[in-house]
């Protein structure tokens, strides 16, 4: 009998890894790594449970760091077979994964500097020699319609609509003559969005369904994002300040710059200097602009005819690809918009500007995702009065300000209308990707609105998945 095991994203958002064995054969479902809280970081440096010289095919919802993350620890493991993705994942996936390794090594190579970490000597998870290797194992799969992973496993994908290339995955294992359904949501994407597409229900008569629960517990707040986007940018820059945004180089960056050209246009707020301090964000927004297949009908009329527009640039653009000009922007004294990663302030150089912009009142930072247990993002949002940021306290002076109306997760009513999407109800659907409050109240949801089966996933637990 075909089963599934729980290797992430269970009891938390972050480490997504579905093992799926049927018929002899082994399938993993994502292969993220996990975020936020020093115990989750820890995982990262366990191996699986089971041996990834055994593991035959792996197939990628899409392409954030959570679901990608730990491909090259899997390949340096042993994991030989083939990973498969549509063509805008693999891009995405290519730029994250040696973005990852730089920043870990950055990262480590600070910590071993300053002394600030808790282990004598600080080794990256991967480097980018290890970066490679794993690429060289990518295949390329269908942004949509059905592939032949192997005579055990087809896919069909269905848009997301969560960041370009993402995908809810149904899954058809065929084992004994008799075929089972598994689908799995991915992450799914907010309705009536910028720039993307609606996420789509997969059509599919599901005998297991895995559903993401990350806002389970939650709605995202009312408001228009552009409105009260502009209404920061006017108040900080009228008191001489600068707004530092935390944020995912895939997805959120895109959806900045594309409001903050628009309001330019409009001149509802004033131009200016927007600093995108990550070469990736911008390799990322050109793949944006290139795949188009992804793209809502308010995006594509705003490309023009000829496909040629820009509504993702900004009027005074200035990208940061070398460390030193990432520190000339503690230079700019005048009021400016600084874009960097991580969304989560868990690593990455919007630490730097974080310890040079936090102290000040003129300043602003915005939190626009969803922000992990245990990360600096969460600390924020609950009101810390410091952070703790390479071995210093840096104190909090700036105006925090959440903006959920720019998350790129659907919210509690959202994934219920995904839900209620599906043409008949699974026969057992574990929610997956929520910290426990999330997961419970989405569960309690589902039974009170569909009266489905409904389970909370447990990390390293195995289920059946056939009859």
């Amino acid at each position: 009998m075909a089963k599934l095991t729980f290797l992430g994203a269970a009891g938390c958002v972050t480490g997504s890894k579905y093992l799926v064995e049927a018929a002899g054969k082994q399938l993993l479902v994502d292969c993220g790594i996990f975020q936020g809280s020093q115990e989750l970081q820890d995982r990262n440096y366990k191996p699986l449970p089971v041996d990834p010289k055994t593991i035959d095919y792996l197939v990628l919802t899409h392409a954030h760091l959570d679901h990608t993350g730990w491909l090259p620890v899997l390949a340096k493991s042993g994991y030989r077979g083939a990973i498969f993705a549509n063509p805008a994942t693999i891009e995405l996936t290519t730029i994250l994964l040696k973005d990852s390794a730089h920043l870990q090594q950055e990262d480590t190579l600070h910590a071993r500097i300053h002394k600030d970490s808790r282990h004598a000597n600080p080794e990256p998870l991967y480097t980018s020699e290890d970066v490679d290797p794993t690429l060289k194992l990518i295949k390329t799969m269908p942004r949509s319609g059905s592939f032949d992973i192997s005579p055990e496993f087809r896919v069909t994908s269905y848009d997301a609509g969560h960041i370009l290339g993402s995908s809810s995955l149904e899954l058809t294992i065929t084992e004994g003559g008799k075929k089972t359904v598994v689908v799995f949501s991915g992450d799914i994407g907010r309705y009536d969005q910028a720039i993307l597409k609606d996420p789509a229900t997969p059509p599919s008569t599901a005998d297991v369904l895995i559903c993401e629960s990350t806002y389970g517990d939650r709605e995202h707040p009312e408001g228009d994002p552009a409105e009260l986007l502009a209404q920061i940018v006017n108040r900080v820059a009228k008191r001489g300040g600068s707004i530092v945004i935390p944020s995912f180089a895939i997805g959120r960056t895109q959806t900045f710059m594309y409001y903050l050209r628009q309001l330019e246009d409009q001149q509802r707020i004033p131009r200016l200097p927007v600093y995108v301090d990550s070469p990736m964000a911008l390799s990322a927004t050109d793949l944006y602009v290139k795949h188009k297949e992804d793209h809502d009908l308010e995006f594509t009329r705003e490309e023009g005819s000829d496909g040629k527009g820009d509504p993702l640039n900004v009027h005074e653009f200035h990208l940061t690809r070398s460390v030193e000009e990432s520190k000339a922007i503690n230079d700019v004294k005048k009021p400016c918009i600084i874009i960097s990663a991580s969304g989560m302030i868990s690593g990455g150089r919007v630490l730097h500007h974080l310890v040079q912009r936090l102290p000040d009142a003129r300043n602003a930072v915005i939190l626009a995702g969803f922000q992990a247990e245990g990360t600096r993002g969460r600390a924020l949002q609950e009101g810390a009065k410091s952070l703790k940021i390479y071995g210093q306290d840096v104190p909090v002076g700036a105006e925090i300000v959440e903006m959920g109306q720019f998350s790129a997760h659907a919210g509690k009513s959202e994934l219920l209308r995904w839900l209620t999407a599906l043409p008949a109800p699974p026969r057992q659907t574990y929610l997956t990707h929520g910290e426990p409050a999330a997961a419970q109240a989405l569960q309690a949801a589902i039974t009170e609105k569909f009266r489905w089966k409904a389970a909370v996933a447990r990390y390293m637990d195995s289920v059946p998945v056939g009859e």
